[in-house]
């Protein structure tokens, strides 16, 4: 690689959240309306068999979609919410994590738990490699390293909420943008949600959305990493090239996740930028 590919723009913005000062004044203009229709929806709610703390994430998501819990605006603590479901509190506790898990809400220590804010932005949108690679002028292509069939380990169990041992696909493969090696890519998706280990080509999102599968809200991580001989040998770069790990975990509109995706990039082919905005 001649030239560090540059990317002029990238699809993540820093995500906002107001301080705690303003967040523990939202709390305090907290109405016994929700608590009565969040108890209202916990009693309607399906799946009776299903364990408490998942109904309850199940309840909450629903609110918080159909924005009776706004952006911004608090949960119920803990303990009301427990009280007022005849629960116990690390049944709430595990529901709202797995919440502030995939990105719906935060929670900020000394203040309660939050309405993560959701931004309409026209550069806010999940896309797959492929499709930022041509959004921004490069032909993407792929080496692919290997795919098969397996049982979700216990960490894929968790990542993708699965039970241990359920039917998972496995992809590996070297990401290119015009020919140059950019990303090591790892995936894993629950095979529910393709046809087979075969029917991912070019584009995984391609394929889950063949089957009505395409994701519709990612939680991505970011952090910096040294290579390891065998990574630097595959991207072509120096032993311990400093390097960036992207890790995704993608959601279906019902709250399911579909991917578990961690890729390698080239820290001398890859910028991040993101755009800051001062708060309203």
């Amino acid at each position: 690689m001649n030239e560090p590919i540059k990317y002029q723009k990238m699809d993540w913005y820093v995500r906002r959240i107001r301080s705690i000062e303003e967040l523990s004044r939202a709390g305090a203009d907290r109405s016994e309306d929700l608590i009565q229709r969040l108890e209202q929806a916990w009693r309607v709610t399906g799946d009776a068999h299903a364990p408490l703390y998942r109904r309850l994430h199940r309840v909450l998501r629903d609110a918080i979609d159909k924005q009776v819990l706004a952006p911004h605006e608090a949960l119920p603590a803990e303990r009301d919410l427990a009280e007022a479901l005849k629960i116990s509190r690390i049944t709430v506790r595990k529901a709202l994590r797995d919440l502030a898990d995939e990105g719906l809400v935060v929670r900020v220590q000394g203040a309660g738990t939050f309405v993560a804010p959701r931004y309409d932005t026209g550069s806010a949108k999940l896309t797959c490699f492929n499709e930022d690679m041509r959004a921004r002028g490069f032909e993407p292509s792929d080496i692919w390293l290997g795919r098969s069939e397996g049982e979700a380990t216990p960490s894929e169990s968790l990542a993708l909420g699965l039970s241990p041992g359920e039917p998972v696909f496995r992809f590996s493969r070297i990401r290119c943008a015009d020919g140059a090696p950019v990303a090591l890519e790892y995936t894993t998706a629950p095979a529910f949600a393709l046809p087979s280990v075969d029917s991912v080509e070019e584009s995984l999102y391609e394929s889950l959305g063949s089957v009505g599968h395409r994701p519709v809200r990612a939680l991505q991580r970011l952090r910096a990493v040294a290579f390891t001989p065998e990574q630097a040998r595959l991207l072509k770069t120096a032993d311990n090239h400093c390097g960036l790990l992207i890790e995704r975990r993608s959601f279906l509109r019902d709250g399911r996740s579909v991917e578990v995706t961690q890729s390698y990039y080239r820290g001398d082919a890859y910028d991040f930028v993101a755009e800051l905005n001062s708060l309203p």
